[in-house]
């Protein structure tokens, strides 16, 4: 789990005081890119890390801090949970590692270093997009997640409706390197997505969020009631066990495989909203994908072959 290496590897640094990538790699027993990326990974954070290039050089710890983690400065320790804060949703050995972490602390800081371990919530689980960018406002809505300030917001939403508006940020969470932000607003919580933010500004005030508030939770809620909308349709799909991960990547978690017909193709479950995006969806497989049922999907997907059969059986236009 990286959170255990992030913390292995900055308390391995405070003892030595420096270390190459190589013999990081050797303590934590990974890959030596491994290892370099983690070390980048905990600069380009904020924790202060920096490379020294040349014969006996390697990467050390601005200030040569080597006892305990009270050698960081405030940022800098909300920069590592912000880095270890997500893997602790979804591994016991990083929540241990964060209990220890916050036991380092001065008191002072562990406020925020706690506010900045919930800031974020990872969920690897994809709706079916791919090819996504961490936007460059994220990195400005963690802070203001962190020093809990009311943000200014001007967003465009799916029907291309621009707004602007005061909200409480609440947390932000990263689905497949698709950003989401959940807030606080005068009509009750709502999630945003943080590519269709177009500015973010902190106002200056306080943001208020409720005490019994936990963002793992909210998110939960938020994807049970994303999955009831994008899963109104079944369908049962006939499709060779080679092409198995394709469409399941295609569909993620709307992507059931439900055991081996007997001509030996893999029987599937597959959800989208209606049958007319089901059939879009499954169109493109042409004879690769047999639709057993519904019989709306079938015929969504006859028509649509109709249609296509009819503009282009003539041929090229001349």
């Amino acid at each position: 789990m990286r959170a255990d290496r992030l913390v292995a590897a900055l308390m391995l640094l405070q003892t030595r005081g420096r270390t190459t990538a190589a013999e990081l790699a050797r303590e934590l027993e990974v890959s030596v890119a491994t290892a370099r990326r983690d070390l980048e990974a905990m600069a380009a954070a904020g924790i202060p890390v920096y490379p020294q290039p040349g014969r006996g050089g390697g990467w050390a710890l601005v200030g040569g801090a080597r006892t305990d983690l009270s050698g960081l400065s405030a940022t800098e320790a909300q920069a590592l949970f912000l880095l270890v804060g997500p893997a602790a949703e979804v591994s016991g050995p990083a929540k241990a590692a964060l209990r220890k972490l916050l036991r380092a602390l001065p008191r002072t800081f562990r406020a925020d270093a706690e506010a900045a371990a919930g800031a974020t919530v990872v969920d690897p689980t994809p709706w079916g997009e791919r090819d996504r960018r961490r936007p460059e406002l994220v990195d400005r809505l963690q802070r203001a997640v962190v020093r809990r300030r009311r943000v200014r917001l001007v967003y465009t939403d799916g029907a291309r409706e621009r707004t602007e508006r005061l909200v409480d940020p609440w947390g932000l969470v990263d689905k497949d390197d698709a950003w989401y932000l959940i807030a606080g607003t005068e009509r009750g919580r709502r999630t945003f997505r943080v590519d269709r933010v177009e500015e973010a500004e902190e106002n200056g005030e306080p943001a208020e969020r409720p005490d019994d508030f936990t963002l793992a939770e909210a998110w939960r809620e938020v994807v049970g009631d994303v999955e009831r909308r994008r899963a109104r349709t079944w369908a049962t799909v006939l499709v060779d066990p080679r092409h198995l991960a394709v469409l399941g990547d295609r569909f993620g978690r709307h992507c059931h495989p439900d055991g081996t017909a007997a001509d030996g193709r893999a029987r599937v479950r597959l959800a989208a909203p209606t049958p007319l995006d089901l059939a879009r969806n499954l169109a493109g497989w042409g004879g690769l994908v047999e639709v057993l049922e519904p019989a709306p999907v079938r015929a969504e997907l006859g028509r649509i072959g109709a249609e296509l059969a009819a503009r282009y059986a003539a041929g090229p236009r001349p």
